[in-house]
């Protein structure tokens, strides 16, 4: 390398979609600054203050559309991105000081087509849970703006239109999801809908036995004894309940649906 030659670190934009997230955007804003260029926040029209807080923030740029969908509306805030890497995250996340530190020493040295895994830890009504199936919990965040897209309408999938190189980065997303039980009930109630609509279009069918009872029984016994969440104490608990009542619920809201 000549003197005087300097390494341009490639743009890095933060993308977030939001609805009637006041309480956490600010803390989710604010852990972006030091290792984003710009952040994009795509509001899905909040009817409380979550838009006034953002744009308050610095790097902000903000806009408001419908609701599309997960995957489409994130598509449509990826396409308002200048930066030629995306950072996925969302409202109710926050990047470690530890993550943050290693997001700014992995993009200088990025390919092209190389996307960053980050591990998800969940706060569960104050209580960081580290069994249950919840955690170590990997997710792509951290890709080329090009030739990436989300699919899927229940958990969105990134599609990469080549095949990438993949690599780990350390800290952790902090992921605020569920301060209170009810919080958890009512996110199973919206996650149990869309299940049985995306299975229902694909010509699934639900029997009691199988869907009403046996895998309900199976989810609480693989989230609370083989994954550990007694480890968890009372919250493992509530998690596993919960988890096998969401596999209930959608033979429940199956057999309404077919009425």
């Amino acid at each position: 390398m000549g003197k005087g030659t300097t390494i341009t670190q490639p743009t890095l934009s933060a993308v977030v979609i939001t609805f009637n997230e006041e309480k956490n955007i600010s803390r989710c804003i604010n852990s972006l600054q030091a290792v984003c260029d710009e952040i994009i926040i795509v509001d899905s029209f909040s009817s409380d203050n979550t838009i006034v807080l953002a744009r308050e923030l610095p790097k902000v740029k903000a806009h408001q559309t419908p609701w599309k969908g997960y995957s489409e509306t994130k598509n449509f805030a990826n396409a308002l991105a200048s930066g030629k890497f995306i950072l996925s995250v969302d409202a109710d996340e926050e990047l470690s000081a530890e993550l943050q530190e290693a997001i700014a020493r992995a993009l200088p040295t990025l390919g092209d087509n190389e996307t960053c895994e980050v591990n998800r830890l969940t706060n569960y009504c104050g209580r960081w849970i580290r069994h249950s199936g919840w955690y170590p919990e990997y997710k792509t965040r951290l890709f080329p703006k090009e030739g990436s897209q989300w699919h899927g309408s229940l958990h969105e999938e990134l599609v990469r239109s080549t095949p990438r190189a993949s690599r780990r980065l350390a800290g952790h997303l902090l992921h605020y999801s569920y301060p209170t039980v009810q919080s958890h009930l009512n996110k199973i109630d919206r996650y149990a809908s869309l299940a049985v609509k995306k299975d229902t279009d694909a010509g699934k069918r639900y029997d009691l036995l199988t869907h009403g009872i046996l895998k309900p029984f199976f989810v609480f016994v693989r989230k609370y004894f083989l994954q550990a969440g007694f480890l968890d104490g009372y919250y493992g608990f509530v998690i596993a309940v919960n988890s096998a009542y969401e596999r209930f619920l959608r033979y429940a809201k199956y057999r309404e649906l077919r009425r």
